[in-house]
């Protein structure tokens, strides 16, 4: 299974508008449009999963530049996730007098 990112997306592009482009190319597995936890709003990326290797480095040549919904993409085969380092907590503190 190839995994594909697929950045600058439009807001407007559905999962199915995502499947159709990449299609032309060979079996989409699945479509995943990345929304944010809070607001469920699209983040403007997606990752698009082949199962033919082939298939997928065709789509991401053909693909990469392409307009999907009138805006052009960037299309690369997916890194893997790496770890990030927890996030500290937010601000706080400070601004008052130490105890006497």
């Amino acid at each position: 299974m190839t995994s594909i990112y697929v950045g600058n997306l439009a807001h407007a592009a559905t999962e199915d508008d995502v499947r159709e482009a990449f299609e032309a190319f060979g079996k989409v597995a699945s479509v995943s449009i990345i929304k944010d936890r809070e607001t469920g709003r699209p983040r403007g990326f997606a990752f698009v999963e082949m199962s033919d290797p082939t298939e997928a480095n065709e789509a991401i040549s053909q693909m990469n530049l392409k307009e999907i919904k009138g805006r052009a993409v960037t299309v690369n085969e997916a890194r893997p996730k790496t770890e990030r380092p927890p996030r500290r907590g937010g601000g706080g503190g400070g601004g008052g007098r130490g105890r006497w």
